[in-house]
């Protein structure tokens, strides 16, 4: 690696670092957080009795599903779903297809498909189907954010085995909360390589504030219906 570039790469890590000092990124989001995870919960609470009905009445198992994950500073916690799969499904086909995606930095195009989410995945029952393609399995995660583990807005967190393959660069991407909705999901969504990602989420963070995050709220919704199924 050239000077240049390392350069260049000290100069955004500089830049990333700085962001953490501005007020909003220190005491505002979190408050955005408290305010809005709180407000959500209240209006969706007849939504969660419905979803968790419908889980024990399709299948057997937890209504909620406890998944580890890597949060701010690479620390691990469990983030909460509504149960989508087959209780105790094996968790290789998923590991398998995304590792591939990183190491590999695959594009849609390469592969002749439109989206480089799993297709046909055999541990998905009926009724996660649903709950998947409006994101109402991500609901739970409300309770994350409550507990400080995540915020609203910010990069998705990882899976530890999709951690053990990050690169420096790639890491930078948890300096900050991960969120349960962000500026991939409403632009790129599962339609860009692991690499461009990463780069969307770093721009996020550089330009993180809370016209943006609103922004990102808003448009949250209307992408869950746009993209359905």
């Amino acid at each position: 690696m050239g000077e240049a570039s390392l350069d260049a790469q000290s100069r955004h890590q500089e830049r990333l670092l700085s962001t953490m000092q501005r007020p909003y990124v220190q005491w505002g989001k979190r408050i955005v957080d408290v305010v809005f995870s709180s407000i959500l919960m209240v209006f969706t609470s007849p939504l969660w009795v419905l979803i968790a009905l419908g889980i024990k009445l399709h299948s057997e198992g937890p209504v909620f599903y406890r998944q580890q994950r890597i949060g701010k500073n690479g620390e691990l916690f469990d983030m909460l779903k509504f149960r989508s799969m087959r209780n105790n499904s094996d968790p290789n086909v998923h590991k398998e297809h995304v590792q591939s995606l990183i190491a590999n930095d695959i594009s849609p195009e390469s592969m002749g498909v439109s989206s480089l989410k799993l297709k046909s995945d055999p541990r998905i029952t009926g009724l996660g189907k649903i709950l998947r393609s409006f994101g109402l399995d991500e609901l739970p995660q409300l309770i994350n954010v409550l507990r400080g583990e995540m915020s609203i807005v910010g990069p998705r967190p990882p899976l530890p085995y999709e951690y053990e393959l990050y690169t420096n660069w790639h890491k930078r991407r948890l300096l900050v909360a991960p969120g349960i909705t962000g500026l991939w999901q409403v632009t790129a969504h599962n339609q860009v390589t692991f690499n461009r990602m990463v780069e969307i989420d770093l721009d996020y963070i550089m330009k993180m504030n809370v016209w943006t995050d609103l922004k990102i709220m808003i448009l949250t919704p209307i992408e869950m219906i746009r993209r359905r199924g």
